[in-house]
């Protein structure tokens, strides 16, 4: 007989992006919610127009238990500075969210979308005193929970960049491209260069082609 495992997805929003926090969401559900979570629009975050992520975020939160983990560009530079290695900060924030929500709601197995080794997510799930085991699976998302978790970590990416822009009075793009940098560029003449600390990423090479006023 076949057990309803209790699966708690985690996805990060933010990590390729030179502007905007670092954002990790975890969220659990059955495996016998697929059907439910598929007719609310579930699916692979990438594939979602901005405004529908955020309708079915709205839906998911109160109904799944969840956790979001916002690290903030000041946050996340400081963390970063401190163990230069983007896999481990990841582990950080992939076993917070998860703690944060194992600790109410046990779960059977924790399944992030992989991005380095999973040895770091479940040592610092065992910093924690989670028993919990976590795996990690190219192309994560093709999991409900994790596609799930996904949208949840891009609808709060997006709200925090437009937070951020209204902040610094001008549009700040996703990604890592061109129009990143003529961004970049334009905000620091405007406000200086130690505004990027406050708005993005400063380890990304976007930072060096940002403070090169010459370009503008």
């Amino acid at each position: 007989m076949l057990t309803d495992r209790l699966v708690i997805g985690i996805d990060e929003s933010g990590k390729g992006d030179f502007f905007g926090p670092l954002v990790i969401a975890a969220l659990l559900a059955p495996d016998s919610a697929l059907a439910e979570l598929e007719q609310m629009g579930v699916r692979d975050s990438k594939k979602i127009s901005d405004n529908r992520i955020k309708a079915i975020a709205a839906e998911l939160a109160p109904r799944f238990p969840n956790a979001v983990v916002v690290i903030a560009p000041k946050e996340y530079n400081d963390r970063y500075d401190k163990i230069r290695n983007l896999n481990k900060l990841l582990a950080w924030g992939h076993a917070e969210a998860i703690h944060q929500v194992e600790k109410n709601h046990p779960a059977d197995l924790a399944i992030s979308d992989k991005f380095g080794k999973i040895d770091y997510i479940n040592g610092e799930l065992r910093k924690r005193g989670c028993d919990i085991n976590a795996v990690g699976f190219v192309k994560g998302e093709r999991i409900i929970q994790v596609a799930a978790a996904s949208i949840l970590a891009r609808a709060v990416f997006v709200n925090q960049m437009e937070k951020l822009s209204e902040k610094v009075g001008h549009t700040l793009p996703k990604g890592a491209g061109p129009p990143v940098d003529k961004a970049g560029r334009e905000v620091v003449a405007a406000l200086g260069v130690e505004v990027l600390g406050e708005i993005a990423k400063l380890h990304f090479k976007n930072y060096s082609r940002a403070t090169n006023l010459r370009l503008i």
